[in-house]
């Protein structure tokens, strides 16, 4: 499915495979590079090494086009327009996965600078779940929710592991690591990465 090998980005170099429908928990002390190397595979950043989707070299597409199969989720998502709904190719078709993440439907017309952190995290969610990737990378996507709205999450994300999608998903819960994935990778200072037991 997704292979990455050798690939470097500032001090951080990581080798491994992430299988169809695969969820894998990134893990390792704050400042180690996890999210850096989140952004390497979506081709974010400047890197080097080899990273494949299905055999394919992600140098051989164009860099949107590989984003929309490989997404990245900021912890803190960006926003550049004034209402929620601009964000979305398709409001109407957001709605329900809006609404199962506990905001209203009408959320589609508010002020983005109404929003809280946790409602722009869950907004966040839905809009990289619309693009149907087959690769979801996502950085601390509950780190600001509650209880409730991180379970709705989990279990949103699992449905979409079941389907096929493969994700990695950096966490600093070492409870939701072992929720949520079937393999945890750990970062350590050198930017190296190291397989946990379960």
């Amino acid at each position: 499915m997704l292979s990455v090998q050798s690939l470097s980005r500032l001090h951080i170099c990581a080798s491994f495979e992430l299988h169809r429908g695969e969820c894998i928990a990134l893990q390792g002390p704050s400042g180690v590079g996890k999210t850096v190397l989140l952004r390497a595979i979506a081709d974010l950043d400047p890197n080097t090494g080899i990273v494949k989707l299905d055999g394919v070299l992600r140098e051989s597409m164009p860099a949107p086009a590989w984003r929309r199969q490989v997404t990245y989720l900021a912890a803190e998502p960006g926003w550049w327009a004034d209402t929620v709904q601009d964000h979305f190719k398709a409001w109407a078709d957001a709605v329900p996965l809006v609404e199962k993440l506990g905001l209203a439907g009408s959320c589609g017309t508010w002020s983005v600078r109404r929003l809280s952190t946790g409602e722009k995290q869950r907004l966040g969610l839905v809009r990289a779940l619309m693009l149907n990737s087959r690769v979801l990378l996502l950085d601390e996507p509950t780190s600001s929710l509650d209880a409730e709205s991180t379970r709705v999450v989990e279990t949103m994300i699992a449905d979409r592991v079941s389907a096929g999608t493969s994700v990695i998903w950096i966490t600093h819960d070492d409870a939701q690591a072992r929720r949520v994935a079937s393999r945890q990778l750990m970062m350590n200072g050198g930017g190296q990465l190291e397989e946990q037991s379960p």
